[in-house]
């Protein structure tokens, strides 16, 4: 061989040489990104936790069940006194609407818990989010 060919041999190799060098160091970058994506394939497979939502634990919602609802005037509301009864628009065991935030997700049945009244879901209101 001659110092030339010689040369040139060195230069390829040492330009390979910096290649490996440098594809070690991204063959190390493309495991930890293959890594991390891996992971996140998995959590993104993975039913959210009770971990998960520890963030939504101290917002403070309003429940409500509402029996039935009727209509009346101003007039016939003031004559309402103790023991008076209102008739609602719903019929003994018909389900009771379940509101949070004053927004309808559930229907249900009114039970009795240890001497208070309580509500039971039977049924959960899937609604548009968009609306």
């Amino acid at each position: 061989m001659s110092d030339e060919e010689n040369l040139e041999l060195n230069e390829l190799e040492g330009e390979s040489g910096d290649g490996d060098a440098g594809g070690e160091a991204s063959d190390a970058g493309d495991e930890s990104t293959d890594m991390a994506l891996a992971m996140a394939a998995e959590d993104a497979g993975r039913p959210q936790g009770a971990g998960d939502l520890e963030a939504v634990y101290d917002i403070p919602v309003q429940v409500s069940a509402v029996l039935g609802r009727a209509s009346m005037q101003v007039n016939q509301l003031l004559k309402l006194g103790r023991g008076a009864v209102v008739e609602l628009d719903r019929k003994v065991g018909e389900a009771i609407d379940i509101y949070v935030n004053n927004r309808l997700v559930a229907r249900g049945e009114v039970v009795v818990v240890e001497d208070k009244l309580g509500v039971t879901m039977t049924e959960i209101i899937k609604s548009d989010r968009s609306a």
